[in-house]
């Protein structure tokens, strides 16, 4: 019996219509294209790409080290995290398996987001976790490597196709955007150890250790409007140091974000770098180690993205300026004369060498420099991104100001070297005074320093919370 004719056939052909129309629009992705106009919350977009050397390139971050890298533990990745907050604004957060980059890298790949992308400074944060088996980069602790590394242009090559290789991450991550949900918390993990204070070859004997630490693992989850797991942002304060071979690898930071991907298949985890400056994961040099340490880690992420984490609102603010930090006492011709002639450290003697033609050349140095300082406010998350290798203290302190639950990194947008407390400074030591010869810089830093940092964070973040 037919039964679809006359006003109750046109009737239910309607209903009919209607229903499959809204079940089928039910079964579409949540892509750009088919967000409902009135939408008005995050949007996010992510995107990676393996970076593991294809050459036989010079190792970063260790002195000591007197061939390239040879096979791959683990490959490096570069991640790009895009959000989009309910108005419209958009911010991008580079994570990368290196040992940091230099400003002029840093500079390349933002004036490209800024061309392509119409990204502005403060839009876009580059950081690298410092893992200590990644590639050399341009610029970078140069006179701590043989001066023969940089005859052929391999180190060049490498650094280009990464710069390029980001840009078409941030493209993809782009395209990749859907509406989301944000939400934070803090984990918590032990194995960083303040290397000042605690000698390293005496470590299993320890039963105390002294300095200060911080153990939050600040964590970021992101999820679909249906609450599927897209992607998740880590970080912690400790350098990834665990390794010192000749095998590629992201240290205890990509056996972390290794563990994160097979636990929740098809997310995205991303880890950023904090205050790590004087911050070792101890004891170390075994691959067992930076498994175990990278398995805590992930843990720690694990319990925080599966406790009930705090909801992000859809509001991005963001601030950027460099303030220009002062150096200490510059160098004398008599004095890099005499490291030249009476050290025993090989990179001291690079670092005098090149100083003394600088010097040559321009008749004079450098007498501070550009410190890159940012600040983001998602929703009522505060994110303090600064620059350098930052000692723990300045997270401690920012916390105290901003509260427990503020993210601060360090290794952002240019890594020029370490960035020590005013105490740490007076104190000398590795991170107050000589890592600046590895650095390549002419001078420690002025004890000023650290109240100038605070000073414009300050700034930083009055200028956010007045923003509408």
């Amino acid at each position: 019996m037919n039964c679809l004719h006359g006003k109750q056939g046109i009737v239910f052909s309607v209903i009919l219509c209607f229903c499959l129309s809204f079940f089928s629009c039910g079964q579409k992705p949540l892509g750009k294209d088919n967000a409902s106009p009135a939408f008005n919350g995050w949007k996010t977009g992510m995107a990676k790409a393996i970076i593991t050397p294809a050459d036989s390139i010079w190792m970063a971050g260790y002195a000591a080290r007197t061939e390239p890298g040879k096979d791959t533990l683990h490959d490096l990745w570069a991640k790009v995290f895009v959000i989009e907050d309910a108005n419209g604004k958009k911010g991008v957060l580079v994570a990368t398996d290196l040992i940091g980059f230099k400003k002029e890298i840093t500079c390349r790949i933002k004036k490209q987001l800024k061309e392509k992308y119409g990204f502005s400074e403060e839009q876009v944060i580059l950081n690298s976790s410092h893992t200590h088996s990644g590639p050399v980069l341009e610029g970078l602790l140069t006179d701590i490597y043989p001066e023969s590394i940089y005859e052929d242009d391999r180190i060049a090559s490498y650094t280009r196709n990464l710069e390029n290789r980001i840009i078409v991450l941030v493209g993809e991550a782009l395209e990749s955007m859907q509406p989301s949900k944000v939400y934070f918390g803090n984990g918590v993990s032990r194995f960083q150890v303040n290397r000042r204070n605690n000698v390293e070859r005496n470590i299993d004997f320890l039963t105390h250790l002294q300095g200060p630490n911080d153990y939050a693992v600040p964590v970021i989850k992101v999820t679909d409007l249906s609450g599927n797991m897209c992607a998740v942002l880590f970080g912690y304060a400790c350098h990834p140091t665990v390794l010192s071979g000749s095998s590629w690898s992201g240290d205890y930071v990509g056996f972390a974000q290794i563990e994160l991907e097979r636990i929740y298949p098809g997310v995205q985890a991303m880890f950023f770098q904090g205050a790590s400056g004087d911050q070792n994961p101890l004891p170390r040099r075994s691959v067992p180690l930076a498994r175990q340490y990278g398995l805590t880690l992930a843990a720690s992420v694990e319990r925080a993205v599966e406790e009930n984490m705090i909801e992000l609102k859809p509001d991005l603010k963001m601030a950027y300026s460099c303030v220009d930090l002062p150096f200490g006492e510059l160098p004398t011709r008599e004095s890099l004369e005499k490291t030249m002639k009476e050290s025993n450290v090989d990179y001291y003697k690079q670092w005098a060498k090149r100083m003394l033609t600088v010097f040559e050349k321009e008749g004079s140095f450098i007498s501070s420099y550009p410190y890159p300082v940012q600040v983001w406010k998602m929703g009522d998350l505060p994110i303090i991104a600064l620059g350098g290798e930052v000692v723990i203290e300045y997270a401690i302190n920012m916390k105290r100001e901003y509260g427990q639950n503020a993210f601060v990194m360090g290794y952002c947008n240019d890594v020029m070297g370490y960035i020590p407390s005013e105490i740490i400074i007076k104190e000398g030591g590795y991170e107050g005074e000589t890592s600046q010869m590895a650095y390549g810089l002419p001078a420690k830093w002025s004890e000023k320093i650290e109240s100038m940092i605070y000073t414009e964070v300050d700034k930083l973040m009055n200028a956010v919370e007045s923003m509408e």
